[in-house]
């Protein structure tokens, strides 16, 4: 655990805007999908039957 420590070091700037897009990217494809996925099953129902 020490080791991983000492060879981590903080990010700059860029890098942390960087991850922090793709974070908010997965989080919005996540959701997207989700989305989807509901309005999907909610919509089966009334047009099938």
């Amino acid at each position: 655990m020490g080791s991983v420590l000492k060879l981590s070091r903080k990010s700059d700037r860029t890098e942390f805007v960087l991850y922090l897009r793709l974070v908010v990217l997965g989080i919005a494809v996540v959701g997207t999908i989700g989305f989807l996925i509901k309005l999907v099953s909610t919509a089966l129902p009334t047009i099938f039957g």
